[in-house]
């Protein structure tokens, strides 16, 4: 019996000896926990954030201070984008592991060039807007191959025993994504030009990406729920702009956009309702994603 219980505490020892040297990766937005799974499918992941939230306006609960304080890699985008929450949970989890400048938090936001920087003085009733650039580039796969590139080598640099692997793994998720662009690009290429409505510059990316053209935005200003008289000033261009189509994220409200629907001049416009990111981060969800967004597109957008 003593021999058969020593047994069974060694298991269990040597159980809790491997799950805690499991690579552990903090993501503050969930299309980077999918990156990080295609490229290090033994990582454990958790999300600061889902695909029905808004990644800059998040709540720095002791439970992500808790998550972020066992990390041995945080990524997050970046650029502003977290400037309302991460430095709290970086300071509040003491792991010195994740803190700005050290090789465990990486930015994505680094290893792309942005579009839409704000050159004005930000003050708190500008909005959400970045003097970097638009943060919101991971719905462009172009700039996806970029940051795929260099978070290999960031994995790989945390983890020299698993080198081969995550190289090998990179390979196959780069040539699967380059593969599946030209042919987003065909599916998408009758969208170019095409005038939309559209809330945030959470698409920004995706419309140059595809040719498409935004022509007006619900929000008076970045980051500020629709008002009235600027919906009514929306309505009022619609007729000039002709626009085939009202676009927002999944985690917008979407009583604006249906406000705008009923209305005369919009009750021929189909109104869309992408979502911001993946939903499930596993090694497919950003092929899933963007198939998802080109496929609806194409579909819904028919002029």
């Amino acid at each position: 019996m003593r021999i058969v219980i020593k047994s069974v505490f060694a298991a269990l020892a040597i159980g809790g000896a491997g799950a805690a040297q499991a690579f552990s990766v903090f993501v503050c937005e969930p299309e980077w926990g999918a990156l990080v799974k295609a490229l290090h499918p033994a990582a454990q992941i958790f999300s600061a954030t889902t695909y029905l939230q808004d990644p800059h306006h998040i709540e720095a609960r002791p439970s992500l201070i808790a998550r972020l304080r066992g990390a041995d890699l945080a990524v997050c985008t970046g650029a502003s984008l977290e400037v309302g929450w991460l430095p709290m949970l970086q300071e509040r989890s003491g792991n010195a592991k994740v803190q700005d400048g050290q090789p465990g938090m990486f930015y994505t936001a680094q290893f792309v060039k942005l579009i839409g920087q704000y050159e004005g003085v930000i003050t708190p009733f500008s909005g959400d807007v970045h003097s970097e650039g638009n943060p919101h580039f991971h719905t462009d796969p172009r700039r996806l191959l970029q940051v795929a590139a260099a978070l290999r080598d960031r994995l790989i640099q945390l983890n020299p025993g698993q080198a081969s692997s995550i190289t090998a793994q990179h390979a196959q998720f780069s040539k699967a994504l380059s593969d599946r662009i030209s042919g987003w690009e065909a599916k998408a290429a009758r969208l170019k030009g095409k005038p939309v409505l559209t809330q945030h510059a959470t698409f920004g990316y995706l419309w140059e990406w595809l040719g498409i053209k935004s022509v007006g935005d619900l929000e008076p200003k970045p980051g500020m729920p629709p008002t009235l008289g600027h919906l009514e000033r929306l309505r009022a261009q619609m007729s000039q702009s002709a626009a085939q189509a009202i676009i927002i994220a999944q985690h917008h409200d979407r009583r604006p956009a249906e406000w705008l629907t009923r209305q005369p001049e919009g009750r021929a416009l189909p109104l869309i309702v992408l979502s911001a990111t993946v939903s499930e981060m596993s090694p497919t969800g950003i092929f899933d994603w963007l198939d998802g967004l080109v496929m609806t597109l194409q579909q819904q957008i028919r002029h």
